[in-house]
């Protein structure tokens, strides 16, 4: 599993031109789900996410958690987070997963967020989405359950 996660000052997503998801202060975060994935790369996304310690402290510092600040979340599905464009021009989403399967996995990851007791936003899955992301600092971090950056 991927994920972008950027610390917003606000953020949300259309469909249709309508407004379906909205937060304040906290993540945005595009989601990429792969065929590999499973519930311990849910978890393990998971509690990278809420626990990531990106927001200022009382000293100015980056100490301080999603957690800590009752922040909010806004996840967005991208399977384009597996597009491999080593060879030709062309990405190749053939790691990314698809169907069904992706869906399940999605909302799974939705409802682990949302045992965090913390506001949970979403878009639609595989919707055409226009998302407004008010990037905070910038601060953008990439989390991959199946290695380092």
């Amino acid at each position: 599993m991927r994920a972008v996660v950027q610390r917003v000052t606000s953020s949300s997503v259309l469909v249709n031109e309508k407004i379906i998801g909205e937060i304040g202060i906290g993540f945005n975060v595009l989601i990429g789900i792969s065929k590999e994935d499973t519930l311990e790369d849910l978890k393990y996304i998971k509690d990278k996410i809420i626990n990531l310690r990106v927001f200022h402290d009382e000293n100015d510092k980056m100490n301080l958690s999603l957690l800590d600040i009752q922040g909010e979340i806004l996840v967005i599905s991208q399977f384009t987070l597996y597009g491999d464009c080593r060879k030709g021009r062309r990405p190749n989403f053939m790691e990314a997963q698809g169907g069904i399967e992706a869906v399940k996995l999605y909302e799974e990851f939705l409802e682990l967020l949302k045992t965090s007791d913390l506001k949970v936003e979403s878009g639609e899955f595989g919707a055409d989405m226009k998302v407004e992301i008010n990037n905070d600092g910038p601060v953008t971090i990439l989390l991959d359950s199946k290695r380092n950056f």
